[in-house]
C-alpha cells in the first residue's frame, strides 16, 4: 500500500526519493504544447528546504521540517505548510491535492499578471 493511495486521480507522483516528492496535476493537459511547461501545477513535498540542492550541503537535519508547497510556475506559488513528520506531510500534501482538484484553492490571488486561458482550463478541471 502506497502513502499516496488517497491521492487524487487527477495528480500523479512525478518522482519520489526518502526527502522528496514531486506530484503533477493533469499532465495529460498541461504537456507544454497548449500551455508553457511551467504552467504544470505542482506540489513539492520536501525534508528541509525545496532549494537544497543534491551534493550541496549534508542531508536534512532529522529535526528539519517537511515542507508542501503548491506552485503554478515557479515564481507562483502557494505558502508552505510545514509538518514535523513524514506521515503528517504525507497527509497534508493529499488534503492539498484534493482541495485543488476539488477547486477550493483560489489561484488567482497567486498572480500579479493573470494567465485567462490558464485560468479557464484550471475552473474547467476543478469544476469552478
Amino acid at each position: 500500500m502506497s502513502e499516496f493511495d488517497a491521492l487524487p486521480d487527477s495528480w500523479t507522483i512525478w518522482n519520489e526519493s526518502a526527502d522528496q516528492c514531486i506530484l503533477v496535476f493533469r499532465p495529460d493537459v498541461f504537456d507544454s504544447h497548449e500551455f508553457p511547461a511551467p504552467c504544470l501545477p505542482t506540489l513539492y513535498l520536501t525534508h528541509g528546504r525545496r532549494s537544497r540542492r543534491p551534493g550541496s550541503e549534508l542531508d536534512p537535519d532529522p529535526t528539519d521540517p517537511w515542507v508542501v508547497t503548491l506552485f503554478l510556475e515557479p515564481e507562483v506559488n502557494r505558502d508552505a505548510e510545514h509538518y514535523d513528520a513524514r506521515t503528517d506531510a504525507v497527509d497534508g500534501t493529499v488534503a492539498l491535492a484534493e482541495r485543488f482538484a476539488d477547486g477550493e484553492i483560489d489561484y488567482r490571488e497567486l498572480y500579479q499578471v493573470p494567465r485567462e486561458d490558464y485560468f479557464e482550463k484550471l475552473d474547467e478541471l476543478t469544476g469552478e
